[in-house]
């Protein structure tokens, strides 16, 4: 069977999940990267020969085609070049964007939807609610409980969907947490829905009662400023420490030395949410307790008293009291990181996940 997979970019650093996809699925997986307009596909320096392309340009000026027409074009032909079988397309937008392509490919779709993109209002009303993309899809794949209800409330056949959470790298498997450190870690970009100035306010609390504790913080985005005015104003300079995107090895190493993971997820007022974060898969296979919020996909992974310790959405002080429990009994700690590595084992690795998704891509490519 031969996959195409069409994404938006080519390799972002937060979508490793993506990533995950293209390395792991069997078969031969082509990786069609870019914008509607502006598809390329890895590994070739062209969709198709130069006077393909030429061709191309005149039919687009005798009949006054767009010019994306160009593009689409030698798409649909490096799709029937490379002998495709089935379309993976990563989020609900994209396959919105490129729901003529996908219908004159003739190839059946599975429509692989991951955060935003079911639940910000604006772009599902830009998106017409996704009727078309039901309408074509052959299979939709959703990474949290409240994903999928999400997306049947919007009209998609309960036959089509598809639950299927993230799995983290096996490379986490192999972490071994010492406990040494009274530090936590986060790991993510600085975006609304996560709302890293929570977990910095509620370290806040802690650091007052642990003057020697630290917090971590990994990634960019549009309010790590605001966090570090926060830092800043609250005097924990020495506490806080901002480390920008670091690799899947640094993080591994932190996630050795630290006492928990932690992330204060939230629905944006846009209505942005998680699907099932990869960064709490990780640290929960690392054999880390993850101090979190009921939000999205995360107690669909995180068990509360057995895995980690949640709390509601915006409630500050109860986040601080998960830390200071966990700072106060470190065995306590050590027994939750063990029972969610087992967990994660068991219910979420991505042997299973990526599995459900080849044995979905095969029995779709079947039928059709």
């Amino acid at each position: 069977m031969n996959i195409a997979i069409f994404t938006p970019g080519q390799n972002p650093y937060s979508e490793t999940f993506i990533q995950a996809h293209k390395r792991y699925l069997k078969d031969q997986v082509f990786y069609y990267y870019g914008a509607k307009g502006r598809i390329r596909l890895e590994g070739s320096n062209s969709l198709v020969s130069k006077a393909k392309q030429w061709q191309y340009r005149i039919n687009r000026k005798l009949h006054r085609y767009p010019y994306s027409y160009i593009n689409e074009q030698a798409v649909l032909a490096s799709l029937k070049s490379h002998a495709i079988d089935i379309i993976l397309v990563e989020y609900g937008t994209h396959a919105y964007h490129l729901q003529n392509l996908l219908r004159k490919s003739g190839l059946p779709v599975v429509v692989h939807y991951h955060g935003y993109d079911a639940s910000v209002t604006e772009t599902i009303k830009k998106c017409n609610a996704y009727k078309a993309v039901f309408d074509l899809a052959s299979r939709v794949v959703a990474v949290s409980q409240m994903m999928e209800q999400m997306l049947l409330n919007l009209g998609c056949p309960r036959e089509k969907l598809i639950y299927n959470v993230y799995g983290p790298q096996p490379e986490f498997e192999t972490v071994n947490p010492r406990f040494v450190n009274k530090q936590f870690i986060g790991i993510g970009r600085f975006t609304d829905k996560k709302a890293p100035y929570y977990t910095i306010m509620a370290f806040n609390k802690v650091a007052s009662q642990q003057p020697d504790a630290k917090l971590l913080l990994a990634g960019d985005g549009v309010l790590l400023n605001v966090c570090q005015n926060l830092v800043k104003q609250y005097g924990l300079e020495t506490q806080v420490q901002f480390l920008g995107v670091i690799t899947p090895e640094v993080y591994r190493d932190l996630l050795s030395e630290s006492l928990a993971f932690v992330q204060h997820s939230i629905t944006a007022t846009n209505g942005d949410m998680e699907g099932t974060p990869l960064a709490v898969l990780e640290a929960s296979v690392a054999g880390l307790p993850v101090i979190s919020t009921y939000h999205a996909g995360i107690p669909d992974v995180i068990l509360h008293g057995k895995t980690g310790l949640l709390c509601a959405e915006h409630d500050v002080a109860a986040m601080a009291q998960n830390m200071l429990q966990l700072l106060e009994d470190v065995a306590l700690a050590k027994q939750l990181g063990a029972a969610g590595k087992q967990y994660i084992l068991e219910h979420f690795s991505l042997e299973r996940h990526i599995g459900v998704l080849q044995e979905t891509l095969e029995a779709v490519a079947k039928v059709c």
